[in-house]
């Protein structure tokens, strides 16, 4: 599972022009699901978005998380992040998880945030999405559920 996180002031998702899930400051999440991915990747996932410590406290330091400042997270679900840039000039998908195994653990990590108290807004699965932030720094940052990066 792989995620690209950012900081941001405020975040929106709207399928076919309507909003579907917004959120002030916290994170925007896109998540790709790949191949092999299990409960287990969802579980990391959700641990490390609800406590990493991405917030600057009063010295100005990152030491604060999304749920400490009491903010909200964004998810979206994006397969293209699974995507295999190295060969030729178009990608290849072939990582990416089936979309019925994808939407199950894609679920799961708002699931798993949401018990943590955090708000959870989602974009649709599988839904062509427009996507709209207020970056906060830039802070961005890549995850990956089997620590390749």
């Amino acid at each position: 599972m792989r995620a690209v996180i950012q900081r941001v002031l405020e975040a929106e998702v709207k399928v076919g022009g309507e909003p579907v899930g917004k959120i002030d400051k916290g994170l925007l999440v896109y998540l790709g699901v790949g191949k092999g991915d299990a409960e287990k990747d969802a579980e990391f996932m959700a641990d490390k978005l609800a406590n990493l410590r991405v917030f600057a406290d009063e010295a100005g330091k990152l030491n604060l998380s999304v749920q400490d400042i009491g903010g909200g997270i964004l998810l979206v679900s994006n397969f293209t992040l699974q995507g295999d840039c190295r060969k030729g000039r178009r990608p290849g998908f072939e990582a990416a998880a089936e979309p019925q195994l994808a939407e199950q653990l894609y679920e799961k990590v708002a699931e798993l945030i949401a018990g943590r108290g955090i708000d959870v807004q989602k974009g649709v699965f599988r839904e062509y999405m427009h996507v709209s932030s207020t970056n906060d720094g830039p802070v961005t940052f890549l995850l990956d559920s089997t620590r390749l990066f």
